[in-house]
């Protein structure tokens, strides 16, 4: 039987967003009492909800054009859809810290201990349990990521991209801003914001999906990713 495990962040109204990116507000724009004229109800029920966010709200994925400005043209609804719906595989990184950095080696090491390999157009999840130990304390914006060596490593086998469970895929003022030049470089892109990837440890190949949203000029998208 089919199993669909959601590797996707609930969306909510002050949720925890990368800093200096547009806060979430969901508000009630129109209500179910509104449509009907139902006045003096004493409760609300949402017809229609506002959603203010941006395109790097909560488990996303980025768009080339989001590398680097010599990349504008490659914006996320010029993207091929084949670079969303990949096969993939989940390598365990659980024992990395705060501000790590996943290495080339670290990455060979989570190969070999599952008996994986990596294949051109897989999907690479880096599992490091930092959403379950630190999302929405003080140490969320302080995940584990790679480094531009490990960027570069993976972007030369050819992987459609690679996911991780920060907000960031390189550790924030050490590596993360060139692991994005890289990545636009080699033509690979990166879905952050990742969830559950506790759940595909040790299960081998697997169908990976994160469409995103087909946002025109977009440099990124929220994604239902499982």
């Amino acid at each position: 039987m089919l199993e669909i495990i959601d590797l996707s962040q609930e969306i909510f109204t002050g949720m925890p967003v990368f800093p200096g990116l547009p806060e979430v507000k969901i508000t009630v724009h129109q209500s179910d009492e509104e449509l009907e004229g139902i006045v003096d109800s004493g409760v609300v029920s949402p017809a229609v909800n506002l959603l203010e966010l941006g395109e790097h709200t909560g488990t996303h994925v980025d768009a080339i054009s989001r590398m680097g400005r010599e990349h504008r043209a490659q914006s996320i609804d010029k993207m091929p859809l084949e670079t969303f719906y990949t096969e993939g595989i989940c390598l365990d990184l659980s024992h990395k810290g705060l501000m790590e950095l996943i290495e080339v080696e670290d990455l060979e090491r989570a190969l070999s201990e599952a008996g994986l390999e990596i294949r051109r157009g897989d999907t690479v999840l880096l599992y490091t349990d930092h959403y379950r130990r630190a999302y929405g304390t003080d140490d969320w914006h302080r995940g584990p990521g790679v480094s531009v060596e490990a960027a570069r490593w993976l972007g030369r086998r050819g992987v459609a991209a690679f996911d991780v469970e920060p907000a960031a895929p390189g550790v924030r003022g050490v590596s993360n801003k060139e692991v994005h030049r890289v990545c636009g470089e080699l033509g690979l892109t990166h879905y952050e914001n990742m969830c559950n990837l506790h759940r595909l440890v040790g299960r081998g190949r697997f169908r990976f999906i994160g469409l995103p949203l087909r946002i025109r000029g977009g440099t990124g998208s929220p994604v239902r990713a499982v």
